[in-house]
């Protein structure tokens, strides 16, 4: 490899877009990962039974196919075998005990937000949704130029301010500010009477590392609804992994050297410059890296002698809760007791804000929650052809589970710091028992079962460090103008030719691409005469 040369650490998704952006412009790029695949938490496999396609990690691409990297992408992609499968009606919901009648609780969201709002039955309520909407669509060039820019770069801010003057957007602009630095929780209660958006949508929060008492859900809570409503929850046909084929495809095309199973031991840097790698396959020579990778590997393991500064704050840097994936290969599809549920794609066990804050608390004190939030995903409802004819595949998120549990918020199950197999398939159990309460028989349905706890998807990417799989807390503290930290915060670090991307870099977590995306064009604008 000659000094021309961009090397990339770890193929995760900001990865994949950076390789193909830059390659597409003529660069000449090398991609290293140390897994035997591409693709980082973007797989997919038959993690139980034959026939059966589990998204092992990550699943949902609304916030890839509404962003600027696959503006720049997707007619490559979908030429290379590409394909989505999405829906035109409901798109996600959440249930959960009625505590006045001892039934049910249901709200769901349709792609039609008119649809949505009418569901909404507080007076006022469906008027509110429907202003919620609006406000954040006026305001949509400021909020979406901000995601998709360099947040310490005067030039990329002074052109997303004149766009916002050109629009007239300066008027209102402190209402604005307020309501996105609230949490969600406030948030919600400052426009709506009713229990139904707060049960819809607080627990979407937990997908942008947030918990509903946290800074910024004012913006990220419409944000989530905009999205669905414009894009809805589309899945890759046939499972994840097609979507880390269709790169491949195009990286080898383009003449991307790929080295898989190869480990990153050391930036190799002179004089503050990078001057090469020292990899498990021997010594690469160039002067433009892009590490994806956590910003304790960054700044304590991968820089012998990294600067003072974002040394010491790599260090002190905050990771988020940890999460857990079960995989349920299922002998028929899930009947909920409210059918309506059958056909959503994404359903969450929550009451909202109450329920999930009370868990999001019990995790961040090192316990297991008494009453999890619940990730229902039902791929099978897009795309029938995850499972054999008939049968099903369950796909459940824990968001609100400690790294290395002190204690059991119900007091029921034992724990010793760990996550043995008999702990996890405890607490499988009771996110089964969850969910039998609102779809009885579901658990007479499991064929089979996988389990990842936090531990495996730490040990599976060493980017979830204490495993966190959004790549650090997104706190207003280390979000925004602040990720990961104010001493290395933008994309540039202090070592020439350096640069960091990921989930811990802005615009944070999420499957957009957005910081490879960023890095990719500053690299390729900055190249041409």
């Amino acid at each position: 490899m000659n000094s021309g040369e961009i090397a990339i650490i770890g193929s995760g998704i900001n990865s994949l877009v950076a390789a193909a952006e830059l390659a597409l412009a003529g660069k000449d790029v090398c991609l290293i990962e140390r897994q035997d695949r591409l693709g980082g938490f973007i797989h997919s496999s038959q993690r139980t039974l034959a026939g059966f396609i589990h998204d092992t990690f990550s699943s949902w691409h609304p916030l890839f196919v509404s962003g600027n990297a696959y503006q720049s992408l997707g007619q490559e992609l979908h030429a290379r075998g590409l394909e989505y499968c999405n829906t035109d009606g409901p798109v996600t919901a959440s249930v959960a005990a009625d505590p006045r009648t001892g039934g049910q609780r249901v709200v769901i969201a349709h792609r039609d937000p008119a649809v949505t709002a009418a569901a909404l039955q507080t007076p006022g309520d469906e008027a509110a949704y429907l202003t919620m909407l609006e406000d954040l669509s006026r305001n949509a060039g400021t909020i979406f130029g901000a995601f998709g820019a360099e947040l310490r770069s005067f030039r990329q801010v002074a052109k997303i301010a004149l766009g916002a003057l050109k629009r007239g957007r300066f008027k209102g602009t402190e209402a604005f500010v307020r309501d996105a630095v609230m949490s969600g929780r406030n948030y919600l209660r400052s426009r709506f009477d009713g229990w139904e958006a707060d049960q819809l949508w607080a627990p979407w929060l937990l997908h942008a590392g947030l918990g509903p008492d946290q800074a910024t859900g004012g913006v990220m809570l419409p944000v989530m609804a905009l999205s669905m409503h414009g894009h809805g929850l589309p899945v890759v046909k046939g499972g994840a992994s097609n979507f880390v084929a269709a790169f491949e495809s195009l990286l080898r095309e383009k003449g991307v050297r790929i080295l898989l199973e190869t480990e990153v031991d050391e930036v190799l840097v002179e004089a503050n410059r990078v001057v090469g790698l020292k990899t498990s396959r021997g010594q690469i020579r160039t002067s433009t890296v892009l590490a994806n990778v956590s910003p304790q590997a960054l700044y304590s393991r991968l820089l012998s002698q990294a600067p003072d500064g974002p040394a010491k704050a790599a260090a002190r840097y905050q990771n988020g809760r940890g999460a857990m994936q079960i995989h349920l290969a299922l002998d028929k599809p899930v009947e909920w007791q409210d059918a309506r549920l059958n056909t959503v794609p994404l359903v969450h066990l929550s009451n909202g804000a109450d329920s999930t804050g009370i868990a999001c608390a019990q995790a961040e004190a090192g316990l297991l929650p008494a009453e999890p939030t619940v990730v229902v995903g039902q791929q099978c409802v897009l795309d029938p052809s995850r499972a054999p004819s008939g049968k099903a595949t369950l796909w459940l998120q824990l968001q609100e589970v400690p790294f290395a549990p002190k204690g059991d918020a119900a007091g029921v199950l034992s724990v010793d710091g760990g996550w043995p197999a008999e702990l996890k398939e405890q607490y499988m159990e009771r996110v089964l028992s969850r969910l039998e309460q609102f779809a009885p028989g579901t658990r007479d349905s499991v064929l089979a079962w996988d389990i990842l706890a936090p531990t495996d998807l730490a040990s599976e990417n060493p980017n979830a460090v204490k495993g966190d799989p959004y790549g650090g807390s997104a706190e207003l503290f280390q979000n925004l103008l602040w990720r990961p930290f104010p001493q290395a915060a933008g994309h540039r670090t202090p070592v020439r030719g350096l640069w960091h991307i990921g989930a811990s870099t802005h615009p944070g977590p999420g499957l957009s691409g957005g910081s490879g995306h960023l890095v990719a064009q500053e690299l390729n604008s900055t190249s041409k005469p």
